[in-house]
């Protein structure tokens, strides 16, 4: 995208160790649609992950909220910088720029199933940001990408740039889990200031409490440092592993007791009887859940630093393909958390309810029938924004450039 919608946009191919493909971009220049075919080709070629980065300038200011901030000695910063210099793009970006890197589905898949869920724009921090839309939010539709050439390029124009895509994947994901955090913490204040249950304010302030540590953490890590046991990390970690553990305990339980319920209409006593407050804007189960949210955007925070020190440590060939494999199995345990706290929420959401036993000889009011559909509207509230199908979605993180060199990388979102 251009300010014009005249000058070209550089796009690079990036491969994360040698192989070869195809020369399946070619010389000249090609539109969004064909460069978003182009992927899929190139994904299915290689045998290993193959992203793309376009470049475009940033024509207005935006909302730099829920991103994560390096300076421009921090690797990722570092390794940008040399790919531009590096190639030979018909016109190198300069000044201000927005960089959109693409990795394809295959990648996503090990990396995390909460990461490339889509998310709908709104007109707030939180919405998704498109390289190819205006300020005004209008798609630009007349963009060239121009493919660049490395002068570490091999068959098919691929440049080699397995650290770069590591870095950047591992922000957006941080990024993107601690949108989740930030949310999760929201929901959780309103939900403990109605209940008042000192328990559940004594599991959220533990949690909370990880937040400083692993923000350090990770501003450390990815700026190439050390991490070190005064920051606290360890502590943090277990608090947060303590959580994870507590809250499969209480899905086994929910599980559980939505199997036991009877086929067709279910009595309202006895599902709050096994959901206890379900029946509340604020009950328990409620602010249950949102615990779990909340350990699980830390568990994949903390996830993504011993991923990347685990691959920056331990592998100087391909720390990608290392990171990739530390981060899959704890990922996968984390996913099928997730996936079950969906799965009982939208069972739960799908019920039907209806008076208790006890009261059938009763002649209801007015009021006791508005009571009973609230409940039943709330319970289908709890399936809104769930989705619990399969994403096979390539994955977006955006990354500005200042001048200076400095980088905010966005959080990672569905492409």
């Amino acid at each position: 995208m251009t300010a014009d919608d005249r000058a070209p946009v550089p796009v690079w191919t990036l491969a994360t160790e040698v192989v070869s493909v195809p020369n399946v971009l070619g010389a000249g220049g090609i539109t969004p649609a064909r460069l978003a075919e182009l992927r899929t080709a190139l994904a299915t070629l290689a045998d290993s992950p193959i992203a793309t980065l376009e470049a475009h300038p940033i024509s207005a200011e935006r909302d730099r909220n829920g991103g994560i901030p390096l300076h421009a000695a921090s690797p990722l910063a570092q390794q940008l910088s040399h790919l531009v210099t590096q190639t030979a793009a018909p016109a190198p970006p300069t000044g201000d720029v927005l960089y959109r890197m693409v990795v394809p589905a295959k990648v996503a898949a090990q990396v995390g199933s909460g990461l490339v869920r889509p998310m709908a724009a709104k007109a707030t921090a939180g919405g998704v940001r498109s390289a190819l839309t205006g300020s005004g939010g209008r798609i630009a539709a007349h963009s060239t990408f121009v493919p660049v050439a490395g002068k570490t390029a091999f068959s098919g124009a691929l440049t080699l740039a397995g650290p770069l895509v590591l870095m950047a994947v591992a922000v957006g994901i941080s990024a993107h889990a601690d949108r989740q955090r930030r949310q999760a913490i929201e929901r959780i204040t309103d939900l403990l200031e109605q209940l008042k249950e000192d328990n559940l304010e004594n599991e959220r302030s533990e949690l909370d409490g990880c937040r400083d540590a692993i923000g350090k953490a990770t501003s450390i890590l990815l700026d190439q440092g050390r991490i070190g046991l005064s920051l606290g990390l360890d502590s943090s970690s277990y608090a947060i592993s303590t959580a994870i553990e507590r809250t499969e305990r209480r899905l086994k339980k929910w599980e559980s007791a939505l199997a036991a319920l009877p086929d067709g209409p279910v009595e309202l006593s006895v599902l709050t009887k096994s959901f206890p407050g379900i029946d509340d804007e604020g009950g328990a189960f409620r602010a249950h859940v949102e615990l779990a949210r909340l350990a699980i955007a830390l568990k994949r925070r903390v996830l993504v630093l011993q991923a990347v020190e685990h691959a920056q440590l331990m592998s100087t060939v391909n720390p990608f393909k290392r990171f990739l494999g530390t981060v899959h199995e704890d990922e996968r345990r984390v996913g099928e958390l997730e996936s079950g706290i969906d799965s009982v929420l939208l069972r739960l959401s799908t019920l039907e309810l209806k008076p208790s036993s006890g009261f059938l000889n009763i002649v209801f009011t007015q009021g006791d029938v508005d009571d009973l559909l609230k409940v039943v509207y709330r319970l289908r509230a709890l399936g809104d924004g769930l989705d619990t199908r399969v994403h096979h979605a390539d994955v977006a993180i955006e990354i500005e450039r200042s001048s200076d060199g400095s980088l905010v990388v966005f959080p990672a979102t569905a492409a």
